[in-house]
């Protein structure tokens, strides 16, 4: 095949003209140059490089014009024309005949041509036309002497290509047969490559077997080692105790041998300890009898106790009256002057000046109001005086003298107080009602009395006599006494009762105030919290402290906008004597009094509310002790106003007969607040003159 390339590109490099057609081999399927198979390499090499003689292929003759040429087909002797005559240009200038002339010496009348100029250039064209029909004739002549050797050539090329194709076919059978035997022979490898690697994985897993058993065996190699090595160390250590054993053996026989002689001398000792033990439990039986005797004495005496207690207390008056008055804040002493300060801006600011202890002194003496305490052994007076300057220019000077239960002065502590309070907790425990309530105007200390500070020595009342209480009652155990105690906390605010240790929001319930024929108080709809430790209490007076109604006012940052009552109900039984009581302890701290020109409360509505609802409950206070001291003159049936408002009717057990009530009256030290001190101090003089009565222990129900 690649022969007859060869020889077809050394036909189209000969000749120069290229234009006349050429006879192409008849071309196969197979007609691609074969290439060496990998699969077959026995083919014969003669089929890859056999190579034929080169092809000769004529040239066409060049003709002597440049008109073009009509191919035909060479078969045999080219077929004979009459020569064709070429038209007649006409001249330049001259327009040609119509009719054309045809072949021949006569024209188209059948007459003859004339000759002429014309004539011999016709004729000399007809004679080059002549010359090329001759060329022409002699040029078809060899293209079929050469077309008749390219047909010798195209039989011979068959014939190669024949044998070509035979010995192509048989190399194709000798090819496939070898790829069969190849691909037997990549089967039987494939196996045989399939057949080793599971070889080789049989032997790599022995192997790892092997060495995980190697493995393993050289972990138990080691354990072994180490067990022998403490085996080894247990066995010199058992033979050094064994040494040791063995001295502490004879010191042990030494030992048991003066023990022995001990017990002899123990055993002696014992028949004399014995006979003693005897007179021991005979003695010991002896005070266990006495000691029943005393418990019983105890209980008597306790009983005893209980009703002098009671009878002191009647004595004292079931009705009593203390005074405090507080000491003067920093916060109260006017400023000594200002001071100006450069700042680092460049800007300059004034404030007060910081007082030396002298002017400090000479500031508390100018605030503070004239009060003296004349009685310095009972500490039961109190004197107030006041200088003025009339109309006509002469001074007058006023004094006004009180008499109390008990006068506190302003370094008075919260324990000194609570000294003389702590007799009527103990009432509490006896099965009396008790009610201890401070007045005064706003700012003049009441909570701080009766709730106290965030110190203990600080302390308030409530506090210290819920301690009081809880300290008795645990001493009373040991005499029989078991006690149950429960409080709750109250605020009565604009004439609305709101529980301070409730869940809720306050004015969604109404709460209704009820009193038993038993002198018991009970207040619907409120949280009783069983009352197990002093200090659950605290945390409870906290809670309730912190929903307290308090508003700002020109008299006091933090002014109490209503009265709260804090209840302790006791109840105790005795199983060894078949007593039970029950008490009930009220600790209440009032709103304070005060006057709306110097409260600033008047331009506020909601304050003047206030106000005006903290006065008019107040005055309904007032009203009540006033009846009841008409009543204790003999004046009657005098009707006592306790429905007027919520905190008379609430207070109607502990403000009557059936109970032991203490006022706590607190006054403001200043000048500035003379007028109201001596309002309080006149409605507290009609408070300490009152008689209410004897109080009655009140007996808890078999229900």
């Amino acid at each position: 095949m690649s022969s007859s390339l060869k020889r077809k590109a050394a036909f189209d490099d000969e000749g120069p003209d290229n234009n006349y057609p050429r006879k192409l081999p008849a071309i196969s399927e197979n007609n691609q140059p074969l290439r060496p198979s990998k699969t077959a390499p026995n083919v014969p090499s003669r089929i890859q490089t056999r190579r034929g003689p080169p092809l000769t292929i004529p040239k066409a003759p060049a003709l002597a014009t440049t008109t073009a040429r009509r191919v035909t087909r060479a078969t045999s002797a080219p077929p004979k024309s009459e020569p064709v005559r070429p038209p007649v240009r006409p001249t330049p200038g001259t327009r040609a005949p119509i009719n054309r002339v045809a072949s021949g010496s006569r024209t188209a009348t059948g007459g003859p041509r004339l000759r002429g100029a014309g004539d011999d250039r016709f004729q000399a064209l007809q004679d080059q036309v002549t010359s090329i029909e001759s060329a022409r004739a002699v040029d078809a002549a060899r293209l079929a002497a050469d077309m008749e050797s390219e047909r010798a050539k195209l039989s011979e090329l068959q014939a190669n290509h024949n044998a070509l194709s035979r010995e192509l076919a048989v190399a194709k059978s000798q090819e496939m047969n070898q790829r069969q035997e190849l691909s037997n022979a990549s089967d039987e490898l494939e196996q045989m490559k399939r057949r080793h690697a599971n070889e080789l994985m049989d032997l790599e897993m022995d192997m790892k077997k092997k060495e995980r058993m190697i493995r393993e065996l050289k972990d138990d190699l080691r354990m072994c080692q180490s067990d022998l090595e403490r085996e080894r160390e247990t066995v010199t250590t058992l033979k050094s105790t064994i040494s040791h054993q063995s001295t502490t053996q004879l010191t042990l026989s030494t030992q048991v041998t003066a023990l022995r002689a001990q017990l002899s001398a123990l055993q002696a000792t014992l028949d004399v300890t014995s006979n003693s033990g005897t007179q021991l439990q005979m003695q010991l039986e002896t005070e266990r009898r006495r000691v029943a005797e005393l418990e019983q004495e105890t209980r008597q005496a306790e009983t005893i106790r209980r009703k002098l207690h009671n009878m002191v207390q009647e004595l004292k008056g079931n009705i009593r009256v203390f005074c405090r008055v507080r000491p003067i804040l920093p916060s109260e002493l006017p400023p000594v002057g200002m001071v100006t300060s450069t700042s680092s801006a460049g800007g300059s600011s004034s404030k007060p000046a910081s007082p030396t202890p002298e002017d400090e002194e000479k500031l508390r003496e100018a605030a503070k109001a004239e009060i003296t305490y004349p009685d310095k052994m009972d500490h039961k007076e109190i004197v107030l005086r006041s200088s003025s300057e009339s109309a006509t220019g002469q001074e007058r000077k006023d004094e006004w003298a009180f008499n109390f239960d008990r006068v506190f002065e302003p370094n008075s502590t919260q324990s000194e107080v609570f000294e003389e309070i702590s007799q009527l907790a103990q009432s509490c425990t006896d099965g009396y009602n008790v009610c201890v309530f401070a007045y005064g105007q706003t700012g003049s200390g009441k909570s701080f009395t009766m709730e106290g500070g965030s110190t203990e020595s600080n302390a308030g009342m409530i506090p210290r006599a819920v301690e009081q209480v809880f300290r008795v009652s645990d001493e009373l155990k040991s005499k029989g006494w078991i006690y149950k105690m429960e409080g709750q906390f109250l605020e009565i605010y604009n004439e609305t009762i709101n529980d301070l240790l409730g869940k809720g929001e306050f004015d969604k319930k109404k709460h209704e105030i009820k009193h038993d024929k038993s002198g018991r108080t009970t207040v619907t709809d409120v949280n009783i919290i069983p009352l197990t430790s002093a200090n659950q209490v605290r945390s409870l007076l906290a809670l309730a402290q912190s929903r307290r109604t308090v508003a700002s006012t020109l008299m006091n940052e933090r002014s109490s906008r209503s009265h709260s009552v804090f209840t302790l109900r006791i109840l105790g039984e005795n199983a060894m004597t078949g007593e039970s009581c029950e008490g009930s302890l009220n600790l209440v701290d009032l709103a304070g009094s005060e006057r709306l020109e110097k409260s600033g409360a008047g331009n506020d509505k909601d304050r003047l509310k206030e106000t005006q609802s903290i006065n008019k409950s107040l005055s309904a206070l007032g009203d009540v002790i006033a009846a009841l001291g008409e009543k204790g003159e003999g004046k009657g049936d005098k009707h006592i106003p306790y429905r007027n408002s919520k905190l008379t009717y609430l207070l109607q057990n502990s403000l009557s007969g059936n109970s032991k009530t203490l006022m706590v009256l607190n006054l403001s030290p200043l000048a500035y607040h003379l007028n109201e001190s001596l309002c309080s101090l006149r409605f507290a003089t009609k408070v300490n003159n009152t008689t209410i009565g004897t109080a009655k222990k009140q007996i808890k129900n078999p229900s």
